[in-house]
């Protein structure tokens, strides 16, 4: 059913968004909100049905669901509620955007977005970037950030990577024994190879690339980049090799980021729990267990509180608790 992970929000059976659009009208209408009713649908529902019930919602009272839940919720119960409202596609070029707004570059959120998606996921989302914004996502990550990271980053935007699955153990041989002329067997680094050989192969071709270089040196490709980079770019190519090599660890590593030491960055783990339930946020969650020690539940009760807190439990899979 789901090859690819499991989900931690699915289909909801025997779903009515007649029904589900009155139920939210009840629940913000007149004095007070019934949030808890708010919860029980728009978090238990996929995102494409969540649209099917904003359009029923639009029809029988002419009002927009995504505006009147501003109007009654305020906060991070706000955010994320309005995240789930907003068409994936949409969602992740708001982002994408707003990560370049303003002053400075959220670089972070550029390596997570366009570091783990298919070709396709970055077609759409470009196309979605360019009618809502009116230019190009590669124009304005050209404009936004500069030297190695703005090539890598236009690299991954073209959405050109080999898809085929094909994995071929002598051109990964090859490519290894680039990387180590391109990085440690030279003064300085030739980075042009590492953006071309991680942005362009298949994932299961560098894996086998990863192994090929270890095998060779003794030591990772990550350690070999940790070494002969910094910064951005070095986030970005570690990223990148983290999606191929495990996935649901980069991700919940994400997740713990976004809540360890003082304060949440609540955009991201909100971003981070929005994009994945529907895909693989079960998986993850087991591997953040595994690698931490406690439950992202946990972690969230400890970062998070009120009715934010228990949407999140929803959107995870998890009961609500005190």
């Amino acid at each position: 059913m789901y090859p690819f992970g499991t989900p931690t929000v699915t289909a909801a059976p025997g779903f009515d968004p007649v029904t589900d659009a009155k139920a939210l009208r009840k629940a913000m209408k007149g004095f007070g909100t019934d949030e808890d009713a708010l919860i029980n649908v728009i978090c238990r529902r996929t995102n494409e049905q969540r649209q099917m019930i904003a359009r029923e919602y639009k029809t029988n009272f002419g009002k927009d669901l995504i505006e009147d839940i501003k109007s009654e919720t305020s906060g991070n119960f706000e955010n994320l509620l309005v995240s789930l409202m907003t068409p994936i596609v949409d969602f992740y070029a708001q982002e994408l955007h707003d990560a370049m707004a303003g002053m400075g570059t959220d670089e972070d959120v550029l390596i997570e977005v366009l570091g783990s998606m298919s070709n396709y996921e970055i077609h759409t989302i470009k196309f979605a970037y360019e009618k809502m914004y009116g230019q190009s996502l590669e124009n304005r990550l050209i404009s936004e950030t500069s030297g190695n990271f703005k090539r890598l980053l236009v690299s991954l935007s073209v959405g050109g990577r080999d898809e085929s699955g094909v994995t071929d153990p002598v051109a990964a041989q090859n490519d290894a024994r680039e990387l180590l002329k391109a990085g440690e067997l030279m003064v300085g680094t030739d980075e042009s190879t590492f953006n071309m050989v991680l942005c362009q192969r298949n994932y299961a071709q560098i894996r086998l690339i990863c192994e090929e270089y270890q095998r060779m040196t003794g030591h990772t490709l990550e350690k070999a980049i940790k070494k002969e980079f910094s910064g951005d770019i070095m986030e970005g190519l570690l990223a990148i090799i983290s999606v191929v090599c495990n996935k649901t660890e980069y991700f919940a590593s994400l997740l713990k980021k976004s809540m360890a030491g003082i304060g949440t960055n609540d955009r991201q783990l909100i971003r981070l729990v929005v994009t994945r339930c529907e895909i693989d946020l079960a998986d993850i969650k087991t591997t953040f267990e595994r690698l931490y020690g406690k439950s992202l539940k946990s972690w969230i009760k400890g970062d998070t509180s009120g009715h934010y807190k228990h949407a999140l439990y929803a959107l995870i899979g998890e009961e609500r608790s005190s």
